[in-house]
């Protein structure tokens, strides 16, 4: 694979060799194999953008998918939470980006213009205390690079902004929103995974083309006519245009009558449709494969997962997770941020189960139990108004494993005294009696010594 991609992107090639294919153009792309005067010989450029249903599909779930999450500007605490910062540019930014655009509109057409072209750009407008106040999207970019090695981007496709702004002269990279994939080529370029499909899109496009083209020919009955008589070029077409007549326009499906010996014989195809499909799907997995898509957000088969939870968190896992914090990141980048987990841009992912009514509130409630949430902070996920008096502001846990001693008023009953550890009995204190013992012996030995004396 890794070669395949060498030979067919460049990557490798020395300068003047020849390079296979595909080629990647500003606008779009050419199969491999064409010449270079392709318009010459009435072959057009493949434009980055969705030519099949399946490609469309993926596009469309990652580019609605995005803007269904709601972005907010968040800043660490020293406790160990965050606060929501609603005064910042980011936050004003991220509830309308313009005059014209919703922030639902701008994250469709960025996280759209990402996956088809591999590039997306914006440019930043800011007011008098430097801040930014408006981004507008740009559907051509191409980003330079200076003698001083400071990058500037050349921007182009918005009629709106190109009205109100002069953009001839390059915009500095500080001002410009770029949000891009894979660099293989160049940091400043990226390129979508769309052209990883190629092959695959090439092959499903001509394998429809021919059944478009074979049912337009079928429409109508298609028979042979078949005769043992020896007849002319002019009885040929004369009978065929009988034939035409008979079976086409106004007299489609009328029953014809032959004359001359003719016979008419159908055409019958191969059985070849269940293998045109088999291949059509396998087609569609592998675009799926490439942008990254489980196949049951497309609809087209799989192993089913149990609940709406279980399917959004493995594609949060896997694409859909990617391209949320690829933006994230680069409005950090615009926005100066300091990054996670002190300053940043956040795209909330619970929106997703917005639907998903019962597993959104079991979780909530196992969360209020276990002592996470205090049940103010739970009413809050579900827009309803704190618990009156502050009784809901503080973490509560289940008492749950208590004696039955307990009784009705739940309280545990009075402690009794404990009764103190038997203790081992000392050894009789046998002092006093050496003591005489001892006096008494030398009582005696004084004795002994006056009676010797």
């Amino acid at each position: 694979m890794a070669g395949w991609l060498r030979r067919a992107f460049g990557w490798g090639v020395p300068e003047g060799a020849f390079r296979p294919g595909p080629y990647t153009l500003s606008d779009g792309w050419l199969p491999a194999g064409s010449p270079w005067n392709y318009w010459q010989i009435g072959r057009d450029v493949q434009p980055y953008g969705a030519r099949s249903a399946v490609l469309e599909a993926c596009i469309s779930a990652y580019s609605q998918t995005v803007p269904m999450c709601p972005g907010d500007h968040w800043r660490s605490l020293a406790n160990g939470g965050r606060e929501r910062v609603t005064n910042s540019a980011l936050s004003r930014i991220m509830r309308r980006p313009n005059d014209y655009q919703s922030i639902s509109d701008f994250l469709l057409n960025l996280t759209r213009r990402l996956y088809e072209q591999g590039n997306a750009y914006a440019v930043a407008v800011r007011n008098s205390r430097f801040e930014i106040a408006e981004l507008h999207l740009m559907r051509t970019g191409t980003g330079t690079v200076a003698e001083d090695g400071s990058i500037y981007y050349s921007l182009s496709g918005n009629e709106i902004v190109e009205r109100r702004l002069d953009l001839s002269g390059g915009v500095p990279a500080r001002d410009v929103l770029h949000v891009r994939l894979h660099t293989p080529r160049h940091p400043l370029r990226g390129e979508s995974p769309i052209l990883a499909a190629a092959l695959d899109l090439a092959m499903g496009t001509a394998a429809l083309q021919q059944q478009v083209a074979f049912y337009g020919n079928q429409a109508r009955p298609s028979f042979v006519l078949s005769s043992e008589l020896q007849l002319k070029r002019e009885q040929i077409q004369e009978l065929r245009s009988w034939w035409d007549q008979q079976t086409q326009g106004e007299n489609a499906g009328r029953t014809p009558i032959m004359a001359w010996g003719l016979k008419a014989q159908p055409i019958s195809t191969s059985a070849v449709d269940a293998q045109l499909a088999e291949m059509l799907k396998l087609t569609d997995q592998a675009i799926a494969l490439a942008l990254r898509i489980p196949l049951q957000i497309l609809g087209i088969g799989g192993t089913t997962y149990s609940s709406t939870e279980l399917l959004m968190q493995s594609w949060i896992a896997t694409g859909l997770g990617f391209t949320l914090n690829h933006i994230e990141e680069s409005f950090g980048q615009l926005f100066g941020l300091r990054g996670v987990p002190d300053e940043y841009l956040e795209l909330d992912t619970r929106a997703l189960l917005r639907s998903a009514y019962r597993e959104r509130i079991e979780a909530l409630a196992r969360g209020v139990i276990s002592g996470i949430y205090s049940p103010d902070e739970a009413r809050a996920q579900e827009d309803l108004p704190s618990v009156p008096g502050g009784h809901g502001a503080e973490p509560r846990v289940q008492q749950q494993v208590v004696p039955l001693s307990y009784g009705s008023d739940m309280q545990p009953p009075s402690p009794q005294p404990a009764t103190p550890p038997p203790q081992d009995t000392p050894p009789p204190d046998n002092t006093d009696d050496t003591a005489s013992k001892l006096a008494a012996f030398r009582a005696a030995y004084d004795e002994h010594r006056r009676f010797a004396a």
